[in-house]
């Protein structure tokens, strides 16, 4: 009888351990998933802190004049896309101010609401949203920014939407498609949105099976 009791409590004792593994468990599943988004929210946040430091350095090393023709088409093309995508109360300013004998620049999204206006940094604006779309902006501004000696080739585009709505994504599909014609500049996105795929000229589909890729291609019109 003793030994019968014995068993039940060592058997009770190992489902206890068992329920407190599993509870232990999901809660280092939680914090590892909790852990891999914090660091791709830093790495895209540093994405973006680049694309905002090439574009300051860009209007550093220009001539005054050639500075606020910079600004102005960076300011209109950044404007564009904001109000494409989001509606016509978006828009971007960028304020220069002299620091240390050296001009500096500073970004803003302005966006408007009945009779008042807001200007906040594009980090500090709604969402993830607007700051995916200001970096996309930006780093076609760059590329169509250096007059004679414009930087050539494709732009190559990773995720360049991941935080932008579903409400919204197709809007910068045909804002993408757009900056395409514009520019006559070819645009090559790697994304897993299929609103962002579907308006391709050429389009590529990436599986995943038993370790090996396979790709297929879609052509549209």
């Amino acid at each position: 009888m003793q030994a019968e009791q014995i068993i039940r409590l060592l058997e009770e004792n190992i489902e206890e351990q068992k329920e407190k593994y599993n509870i232990r468990k999901g809660q280092r599943e939680q914090l590892l998933a909790d852990k891999k988004e914090r660091e791709e929210k830093i790495n895209s946040l540093d994405e973006d802190l680049d694309v905002y430091e090439q574009t300051r350095i860009l209007l550093q090393q220009t001539a005054e004049y050639a500075r606020e023709q910079a600004k102005a088409q960076i300011e209109s093309l950044v404007t564009n896309a904001l109000q494409y995508v989001f509606g016509p109360q978006f828009s971007f300013e960028i304020e220069i101010e002299e620091k240390r004998s050296r001009p500096y620049a500073e970004f803003y999204v302005v966006s408007s609401y009945e009779d008042r206006s807001f200007k906040n940094k594009p980090q500090e604006a709604r969402g993830g949203g607007i700051v995916d779309v200001v970096s996309l902006a930006l780093r076609i501004a760059i590329l169509e920014s250096y007059g004679a000696t414009k930087i050539a080739g494709p732009l190559i585009l990773d995720e360049p939407a991941k935080h932008v709505s579903e409400d919204y994504i197709t809007n910068v599909a045909q804002f993408l498609k757009a900056i395409n014609k514009r520019f006559a500049r070819q645009i090559i996105v790697v994304t897993h949105k299929n609103h962002l795929s579907e308006i391709a000229d050429r389009s590529f589909q990436v599986d995943l099976t038993a370790g090996i890729s396979e790709v297929t291609s879609n052509f549209q019109s």
